[in-house]
């Protein structure tokens, strides 16, 4: 009467025993052959001598929209700058995390000394000023300001705009050169927060040109034929990432750079700029 309950039991305890350790195996498969996160990406990242804001991630500070560096499409941020960045996750098994913030927290330092972002993105021009306040990577894109206004406009020129409105996106190195040059000329500088408020409102007529980098610029006339980038202007930027300026900061910016420079040698850097900017760099 006793022995079929005893069996019963006997049988499910060896089943229990064996599906236990069926999901030890399966925890132990997925953790070696992810390849993203986990503790394989924070060994990576330690033995490198990095420590990171969060635990098996690169986590990354931006200011959203600035396509085709970095925007969103539908739940991901994609992108150039989106791209090479994968370059240092995969490096060291990490998973990405975008993190959307002011931008003058970025090029101030601020968000890295706040453990926000290990690092930051944004096609941010190397200048003096932000070499001081934070660790930056190796130039990994030249670049220069050029002129936006609707393709019927009268203006081919900053000359042309005097009295008028241009429009400049708030903590850019376009903004100050349109400060500069509005001392000069005599047009007004309306400051936008963000680059797609700034081309939208050439767009609709309330400012009658805008200065941006010529990478974000020459893509929405891409899409928006009744605009056109009329005029450029030699101010011989280059763009890096950047990062805390001590800390892992350094090493960070170091590991980014020896990534670069392999992926200039075996085309990848090219491949990725293709994808992006549907020509291969100029040598």
């Amino acid at each position: 009467m006793n022995i079929v309950p005893t069996l019963r039991k006997s049988r499910l305890s060896v089943a229990a025993a064996t599906v236990a350790v069926l999901a030890l195996a399966l925890s132990a498969c997925g953790s070696d052959d992810s390849g993203s996160g986990g503790g394989g990406g924070e060994d990576k990242a330690q033995a490198a001598g990095i420590t990171l804001v969060k635990p098996g991630k690169l986590t990354i500070c931006t200011h959203l929209p600035y396509k085709p560096f970095q925007y969103k499409d539908g739940a991901d941020v994609v992108g150039f700058d989106v791209d090479l960045l994968d370059l240092v996750a995969k490096d060291l098994s990490l998973e990405k995390e975008v993190v959307n913030i002011e931008w003058a927290q970025v090029t101030s330092g601020a968000a890295f000394q706040a453990k926000k972002c290990d690092m930051g993105m944004g096609a941010m021009t190397i200048t003096p000023a932000r070499q001081q306040a934070i660790s930056i990577t190796a130039p990994y894109m030249d670049a220069t300001q050029v002129l936006l206004v609707k393709k019927d406009s009268p203006y081919k020129t900053l000359e042309d705009l005097k009295g008028k409105k241009v429009g400049v996106q708030a903590d850019t190195t376009g903004k100050d050169f349109a400060d500069e040059k509005a001392k000069e000329i005599g047009f007004s500088v309306v400051v936008f927060n963000d680059l797609a408020l700034q081309e939208n409102n050439v767009k609709s007529g309330r400012v009658d040109a805008a200065i941006n980098d010529n990478g974000v610029l020459y893509d929405f006339v891409k899409e928006n034929p009744d605009t056109a980038v009329v005029a450029e202007f030699d101010t011989g930027e280059q763009y890096g990432f950047g990062a805390l300026k001590d800390g892992s900061g350094p090493k960070l910016v170091e590991k980014f750079n020896t990534l670069l420079a392999a992926a200039k040698t075996d085309g990848k850097y090219n491949e990725i700029y293709k994808k992006w900017f549907g020509v291969e760099p100029k040598k």
